[in-house]
Protein backbone atom coordinates (compact mmCIF):
# COMPACT_ATOMS: atom_id res chain seq x y z
CA UNK A 1 0.00 0.00 0.00
CA UNK A 2 1.04 3.67 0.25
CA UNK A 3 1.14 6.02 -2.98
CA UNK A 4 0.34 9.28 -3.85
CA UNK A 5 -1.84 11.13 -1.65
CA UNK A 6 -5.25 11.13 -3.16
CA UNK A 7 -7.39 13.87 -4.71
CA UNK A 8 -11.07 13.20 -3.24
CA UNK A 9 -12.45 15.52 -5.83
CA UNK A 10 -16.63 15.21 -5.19
CA UNK A 11 -18.64 13.20 -2.97
CA UNK A 12 -21.92 12.67 -2.41
CA UNK A 13 -23.09 16.16 -3.78
CA UNK A 14 -26.44 16.84 -4.35
CA UNK A 15 -28.68 15.34 -7.49
CA UNK A 16 -28.66 17.05 -10.65
CA UNK A 17 -32.51 18.53 -11.45
CA UNK A 18 -34.87 15.93 -12.37
CA UNK A 19 -35.81 16.83 -15.84
CA UNK A 20 -31.74 17.09 -16.83
CA UNK A 21 -31.27 13.61 -15.08
CA UNK A 22 -33.78 11.68 -16.76
CA UNK A 23 -32.70 13.56 -20.50
CA UNK A 24 -28.84 12.55 -19.59
CA UNK A 25 -29.99 8.76 -18.96
CA UNK A 26 -32.42 8.74 -21.67
CA UNK A 27 -28.91 9.89 -24.16
CA UNK A 28 -26.97 7.78 -22.66
CA UNK A 29 -29.54 4.75 -23.61
CA UNK A 30 -29.36 5.92 -27.10
CA UNK A 31 -25.78 5.84 -27.53
CA UNK A 32 -25.26 2.63 -26.00
CA UNK A 33 -27.43 1.24 -29.28
CA UNK A 34 -24.84 2.63 -30.96
CA UNK A 35 -21.75 1.01 -28.83
CA UNK A 36 -23.36 -2.43 -29.48
CA UNK A 37 -23.83 -1.72 -33.18
CA UNK A 38 -20.16 -0.80 -33.30
CA UNK A 39 -19.16 -3.69 -31.25
CA UNK A 40 -17.54 -1.31 -28.94
CA UNK A 41 -18.63 -3.19 -25.31
CA UNK A 42 -16.98 -5.96 -24.12
CA UNK A 43 -17.12 -7.85 -20.97
CA UNK A 44 -13.75 -9.03 -19.64
CA UNK A 45 -13.24 -11.70 -17.08
CA UNK A 46 -10.03 -11.43 -15.92
CA UNK A 47 -10.76 -9.34 -12.84
CA UNK A 48 -14.19 -11.28 -12.03
CA UNK A 49 -13.80 -13.31 -8.90
CA UNK A 50 -11.25 -11.03 -7.27
CA UNK A 51 -12.08 -9.99 -3.89
CA UNK A 52 -11.79 -5.75 -2.70
CA UNK A 53 -11.40 -5.57 1.03
CA UNK A 54 -12.12 -1.81 2.24
CA UNK A 55 -11.32 0.45 4.88
CA UNK A 56 -14.19 0.18 6.67
CA UNK A 57 -13.56 -3.68 7.04
CA UNK A 58 -15.86 -4.76 4.45
CA UNK A 59 -15.46 -6.69 1.24
CA UNK A 60 -17.14 -7.29 -1.60
CA UNK A 61 -16.21 -9.60 -5.00
CA UNK A 62 -16.13 -8.40 -8.70
CA UNK A 63 -18.86 -10.57 -10.40
CA UNK A 64 -19.21 -8.23 -13.47
CA UNK A 65 -17.05 -5.73 -15.61
CA UNK A 66 -17.97 -3.74 -18.54
CA UNK A 67 -15.29 -2.07 -20.71
CA UNK A 68 -15.99 0.85 -23.71
CA UNK A 69 -13.46 0.10 -26.52
CA UNK A 70 -12.05 4.03 -26.72
CA UNK A 71 -9.03 5.72 -26.65
CA UNK A 72 -7.01 5.89 -23.30
CA UNK A 73 -8.37 8.02 -20.99
CA UNK A 74 -6.71 11.80 -21.21
CA UNK A 75 -7.94 13.07 -17.87
CA UNK A 76 -8.82 9.86 -15.41
CA UNK A 77 -10.61 9.86 -12.70
CA UNK A 78 -11.83 6.77 -10.43
CA UNK A 79 -15.29 7.00 -9.23
CA UNK A 80 -17.09 4.85 -6.60
CA UNK A 81 -20.57 4.14 -6.02
CA UNK A 82 -22.70 2.53 -3.56
CA UNK A 83 -26.01 1.97 -2.19
CA UNK A 84 -28.40 -0.75 -0.68
CA UNK A 85 -31.49 -1.96 -2.11
CA UNK A 86 -34.37 -2.42 -0.86
CA UNK A 87 -36.63 -5.74 -0.58
CA UNK A 88 -33.66 -7.50 -1.63
CA UNK A 89 -32.63 -10.73 0.34
CA UNK A 90 -30.77 -14.02 0.61
CA UNK A 91 -31.21 -15.71 -3.15
CA UNK A 92 -32.71 -12.36 -4.26
CA UNK A 93 -29.40 -10.94 -4.21
CA UNK A 94 -28.38 -13.77 -6.83
CA UNK A 95 -31.67 -12.68 -8.72
CA UNK A 96 -30.56 -9.16 -8.87
CA UNK A 97 -26.66 -10.12 -9.92
CA UNK A 98 -28.19 -11.70 -12.73
CA UNK A 99 -30.29 -9.17 -14.26
CA UNK A 100 -28.12 -6.08 -13.70
CA UNK A 101 -26.59 -6.33 -16.81
CA UNK A 102 -29.83 -4.93 -18.03
CA UNK A 103 -28.99 -1.92 -16.36
CA UNK A 104 -26.05 -1.63 -18.42
CA UNK A 105 -27.63 1.06 -21.04
CA UNK A 106 -27.88 3.28 -17.97
CA UNK A 107 -24.34 4.17 -17.38
CA UNK A 108 -21.95 3.21 -20.88
CA UNK A 109 -23.66 6.17 -23.03
CA UNK A 110 -22.65 8.59 -20.62
CA UNK A 111 -20.15 10.92 -22.00
CA UNK A 112 -16.44 10.18 -20.93
CA UNK A 113 -17.24 6.31 -19.53
CA UNK A 114 -14.40 3.79 -19.64
CA UNK A 115 -15.09 1.60 -17.63
CA UNK A 116 -16.84 -0.31 -14.66
CA UNK A 117 -16.22 -3.19 -11.99
CA UNK A 118 -19.66 -4.92 -10.49
CA UNK A 119 -19.19 -5.98 -7.17
CA UNK A 120 -21.79 -8.38 -5.37
CA UNK A 121 -23.01 -6.83 -1.92
CA UNK A 122 -21.02 -6.62 1.16
CA UNK A 123 -21.59 -7.66 5.04
CA UNK A 124 -23.83 -4.58 5.70
CA UNK A 125 -26.10 -5.18 2.23
CA UNK A 126 -24.76 -2.87 0.29
CA UNK A 127 -23.70 -2.88 -3.96
CA UNK A 128 -20.73 -1.02 -5.34
CA UNK A 129 -19.33 -0.09 -8.54
CA UNK A 130 -16.09 1.21 -9.26
CA UNK A 131 -15.66 2.70 -12.25
CA UNK A 132 -12.99 4.51 -14.48
CA UNK A 133 -13.73 7.88 -16.35
CA UNK A 134 -12.36 10.38 -18.44
CA UNK A 135 -12.95 13.60 -16.80
CA UNK A 136 -13.93 13.63 -13.26
CA UNK A 137 -16.52 16.54 -13.83
CA UNK A 138 -18.01 14.12 -16.18
CA UNK A 139 -18.15 11.08 -13.70
CA UNK A 140 -19.42 13.75 -11.16
CA UNK A 141 -22.62 14.54 -12.96
CA UNK A 142 -23.16 10.88 -14.22
CA UNK A 143 -22.99 9.82 -10.08
CA UNK A 144 -25.71 12.89 -9.84
CA UNK A 145 -28.12 11.72 -12.42
CA UNK A 146 -27.70 7.79 -11.32
CA UNK A 147 -29.30 9.20 -7.90
CA UNK A 148 -32.41 9.55 -9.41
CA UNK A 149 -32.91 5.94 -10.77
CA UNK A 150 -31.50 4.32 -7.60
CA UNK A 151 -33.84 6.59 -5.76
CA UNK A 152 -36.40 4.34 -6.97
CA UNK A 153 -34.98 1.03 -5.62
CA UNK A 154 -33.05 1.85 -2.68
CA UNK A 155 -33.22 4.21 0.51
CA UNK A 156 -31.88 7.60 -0.12
CA UNK A 157 -29.79 7.74 2.54
CA UNK A 158 -27.76 4.64 1.62
CA UNK A 159 -26.98 6.48 -1.87
CA UNK A 160 -22.87 7.58 -1.87
CA UNK A 161 -20.27 8.21 -4.19
CA UNK A 162 -16.69 9.61 -4.29
CA UNK A 163 -14.80 11.16 -7.56
CA UNK A 164 -11.12 11.04 -7.43
CA UNK A 165 -9.27 13.10 -10.07
CA UNK A 166 -6.26 11.87 -12.14
CA UNK A 167 -6.34 8.06 -10.90
CA UNK A 168 -6.47 4.85 -13.55
CA UNK A 169 -9.17 2.46 -11.48
CA UNK A 170 -6.40 -0.76 -12.26
CA UNK A 171 -3.66 1.27 -10.45
CA UNK A 172 -5.22 2.43 -7.78
CA UNK A 173 -6.86 -0.89 -6.69
CA UNK A 174 -3.50 -2.18 -7.06
CA UNK A 175 -2.04 0.37 -5.16
CA UNK A 176 -4.45 1.93 -3.07
CA UNK A 177 -3.15 4.96 -0.16
CA UNK A 178 -3.84 4.79 3.39
CA UNK A 179 -6.67 6.13 5.11
CA UNK A 180 -5.88 9.24 6.89
CA UNK A 181 -5.38 7.65 10.70
CA UNK A 182 -8.65 10.07 12.11
CA UNK A 183 -11.13 8.65 9.83
CA UNK A 184 -13.93 7.30 10.61
CA UNK A 185 -14.24 3.99 9.52
CA UNK A 186 -17.77 4.83 7.53
CA UNK A 187 -16.45 7.31 6.00
CA UNK A 188 -14.10 4.72 4.23
CA UNK A 189 -16.12 3.01 2.30
CA UNK A 190 -15.02 3.40 -0.62
CA UNK A 191 -11.64 3.25 -0.31
CA UNK A 192 -9.68 -0.21 -1.18
CA UNK A 193 -7.21 -1.43 1.25
CA UNK A 194 -6.50 -4.51 -0.71
CA UNK A 195 -7.63 -6.75 -4.22
CA UNK A 196 -6.90 -9.76 -5.47
CA UNK A 197 -8.16 -13.04 -6.24
CA UNK A 198 -10.95 -14.40 -4.44
CA UNK A 199 -10.25 -15.33 -1.00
Amino acid sequence: MGGTSESLTFGDRPPLELLYAVRAVGRSVVWTGALFGGRRLRQPKTRVGETVHFADGTEANVYRETVVRRPPSQAPAVLVVTFRLRWIRGRAHAVFRAESVFNTPLFVGFPGFVSKLWLTHDERGRYRGIYEWDDSTLADSYARALWWVLALVCPRETIRYTVLAGRRRDDWLSNPDRPPVTAKPDGNWWRPVRAGAGD
